[in-house]
């Protein structure tokens, strides 16, 4: 039976079809972050991945816009002469007055065009501008804030650049211009305020008042409505960098943010609704491996049994084919990241287990870079005596293998008590006496540099679970993040991720949540919560989302015990599952991959774009509001077969076999399981390239098809783009 991806599995329709060709020649588009070959956090992945699908529809009038940092320019920019007269003029003439400003190809798929401005370069210019700002806006920076000055910095220098370019232009240009949080906003703000001819759209990924309040273990959506913001922003020291954060919000002509959850967020703290949500999206052909996933989790789960064979030697009193493997990882930010109701979560698992003497063993890895001076030398210790194991039995296997094919040469059945002789069973002595072990497996993999006061480790020893043979939940805190190059655990990310079983993010604060994001496109089921942009995404586009291994964690509206408790029970029923279900449900979870490609969500980019130039330029293009129909959209059906858990077992379910290999006689086919599916979906969408009609997002025009649009915060309207020329 095929267990492999379905190749017909697409991309899905969504929104409504644009009626009218939409010509992008006079268009030039502007994208301007900090992390524009510069990596610093999430959105540089927001930025890098996005830009082919970008790059296809704009052409060679596609610019990201950037910081200059010269280490990062050395290995991923190549810097060229610009091909646009317009903009060689431009560079030339800021490069004259006193800027730098560098022109190259970002070195990525899609190679995009990226326009590099050296921030540190101008700041002679830093208290002129500083002065200007607190003139113009009556916003004051100090001095001491240099992540803000360089805001200041960056913002005059892109508004400078975008002025200049419609200065050099000879017909007056459409220029599109997209700023990515508060550190590239004050651009958007002086572009206003100059009333430069730019179409203007800003996206904020995530507030800066949330991410402090959440920081410091505030009831925070509780209290979004009370919050005092200017207080709050100023009792953190943040209050100027807030003051440019909601002045770029309110002056944009298109405000976008991530997803529902922060949308609801910025309503308050920031005082404006966005006009539409743009979700973050993967390019899936990075991480979809055709009709070989499943055999990519079997290589990378036998890598990481590998390394748990050496951390826990000496104490390998359980079954490794019947260990589930579960991680978390990202930022160490123990509340805000789940990882709290995690760890309490787990020390419940680990009674019900005992209770009911389950076989089953869970190791729950914490991928969490911390401070530490080195590894720790008992887990070191833990793969060299595994790797002289190894040795061990090569060379005992040499000697016999060696004996038997002489006793085969010479027309004789081996005697097997003389194949061993006293030499072999010295050494395998030798060998299980060097594995004996008075201390249990560590937790930490590494030396902690503040030991007393981890959060982690101080959760581990309240609730107990130290790794003892009793315990049937393990715990192990690799404090850094994963590198093939690694001596402990020489695996990368991606890899480590295949050989999981469960992805376990139970965030409080999460904008978007790429790392269940990434688990989906692998095919390995992930619980997200209600509070994180990708659990949101995902409850509005699938019916019975643990039908498709994506757990949806309620902390919006539990308590933290009730929240607590629901995710011991998923992580009990997911214990309870055969290894039969298992691969069923990582077959579900893979085909979800499409919901995440950026062929998909880019749409909603080109959304925003599109309704921002209707709003800069009205009497070129027409935007004409429209509510959509409440059946336009698309959803996916629950599974008709092989419910996610046997508490929700039917006749068609795979029951649980002893012999987990047996299952010949199971009814199911991942062949016809794709084609129920495949009834709600079409054919994947193709972004335009220049020149061609930039026709996006149908209604599936299927009236059979269970649907339902995944709702912007505004309704998302029918935008009609007319040339001037053809309204006369």
């Amino acid at each position: 039976m095929p267990l492999a991806r379905s190749l017909s599995v697409t991309s899905l329709s969504g929104l409504e079809e644009w009626d009218e060709e939409f010509d992008l020649e006079d268009a030039v588009l502007f994208e301007i972050a900090w992390e524009v070959a510069n990596k610093v956090g999430g959105i540089y992945t927001v930025i890098q991945t996005k830009a082919r699908l970008t790059a296809e529809e704009w052409g060679e009038n596609y610019f990201l816009v950037g910081p200059y940092v010269e280490s990062n320019v050395r290995t991923q920019v190549e810097l060229i002469e610009p091909t646009d007269p317009v903009l060689k003029r431009t560079i030339d003439k800021m490069n004259s007055s006193g800027c730098k400003v560098y022109f190259g190809r970002w070195l990525i798929e899609g190679s995009p065009y990226v326009i590099l401005i050296d921030v540190a370069f101008t700041a002679w210019s830093l208290d002129r501008w500083k002065s200007e700002l607190w003139e113009l806006c009556d916003i004051g920076v100090p001095w001491f804030d240099r992540e803000a000055n360089d805001a200041v910095l960056f913002g005059f220098l892109t508004a400078w650049l975008l002025g200049e370019y419609a200065a050099q232009s000879e017909e007056p240009p459409h220029i599109v211009a997209q700023f990515h949080e508060w550190l590239a906003g004050l651009g958007l703000v002086l572009c206003r305020h100059r009333q430069l001819p730019v179409a203007t759209i800003f996206t904020t990924h995530a507030t800066l008042l949330g991410r402090y309040l959440c920081a410091g273990n505030v009831d925070f959506y509780n209290n979004l409505a009370q919050f005092n913001v200017d207080k709050e922003a100023g009792d953190r020291q943040i209050y100027h960098r807030y003051c440019l954060e909601r002045a770029a919000a309110h002056c944009a002509h298109v405000f976008t943010t991530v997803s529902q959850i922060t949308a609801i967020e910025a309503e308050f703290l920031l005082k404006r609704k966005p006009d539409i949500v743009t979700p973050n999206g993967l390019n899936v052909k990075k991480f979809s491996a055709m009709h070989e996933f499943q055999n990519l989790h079997a290589q990378s789960k036998n890598r990481i049994q590998e390394f748990i064979r050496g951390h826990f030697y000496g104490h390998l009193d359980f079954n490794l084919d019947k260990c589930l493997f579960l991680f978390i990882a990202g930022r160490y930010e123990f509340s805000n990241k789940g990882a709290d109701i995690f760890l309490e979560a787990l020390a419940r698992l680990n009674y019900l287990l005992r209770v009911n003497q389950s076989d089953v063993t869970v190791i729950a890895f914490f991928i969490m870079p911390a401070r530490t001076n080195n590894f720790n030398v008992e887990t070191l210790k833990g793969q060299a005596v595994r790797k002289q194991l190894w040795d061990t039995a090569q060379t005992v296997k040499e000697r016999f293998g060696k004996k038997l094919y002489e006793s085969l040469l010479v027309g004789q059945l081996p005697d097997v008590s003389k194949m061993l002789d006293k030499e072999d069973f010295t050494i395998m002595k030798r060998a299980i006496f060097a594995t004996q072990r008075q201390c249990q497996p560590p937790v930490c993999t590494h030396n902690m540099l503040e030991d007393s006061s981890d959060p982690i480790l101080n959760c581990v020893r309240r609730i107990g679970l130290f790794n003892s043979s009793a315990d049937r939940v393990k715990i192990i805190f690799h404090p850094e993040f994963l590198s093939s190059t690694s001596p402990l655990l020489p695996m990368d990310y991606e890899e480590f991720v295949r050989g999981c079983h469960l992805g376990v993010f139970p965030s409080y604060y999460e904008p978007w949540g790429y790392t269940p994001a990434e688990c989906t496109v692998m095919g390995i089921p992930s619980i997200s919560t209600n509070l994180s942009g990708f659990g949101c995404f995902m409850e509005e586009h699938i019916a019975d989302p643990s039908a498709y291994g994506i757990y949806i964690l309620d902390r919006r509206f539990r308590g933290v015990d009730e929240s607590c408790n629901q995710l011991t029970s998923f992580l009990f029923q997911f214990c309870k599952q055969s290894r039969r279900q298992r691969i069923i449900q990582r077959n579900r979870t893979e085909r979800l991959s499409d919901l995440l490609d950026w062929r998909y969500l880019g749409r909603y980019y080109i959304s925003a774009r599109h309704m921002a130039l209707a709003k800069a330029f009205p009497d070129t293009y027409v935007y004409v509001p429209h509510e959509p129909n409440s059946t336009s959209g698309f959803r996916y059906p629950r599974p008709a077969s092989v419910p996610p858990s046997p508490a929700l077992s039917r006749h068609s379910s795979p029951h649980h076999s002893e012999a987990e290999d047996n299952d010949e006689d199971e009814r199911y086919d991942e062949d016809l399981e794709a084609e129920k599916d495949r009834v709600n979906i079409r054919q994947p969408y193709t972004t335009p390239f220049k020149n061609k009609s930039s026709a996006v997002l149908g209604a599936n025009g299927n009236s059979d098809s269970v649907t339902i649009i995944p709702r912007p915060v505004a309704s998302f309207g029918k935008y009609l783009f007319v040339k001037e020329r053809e309204i006369r």
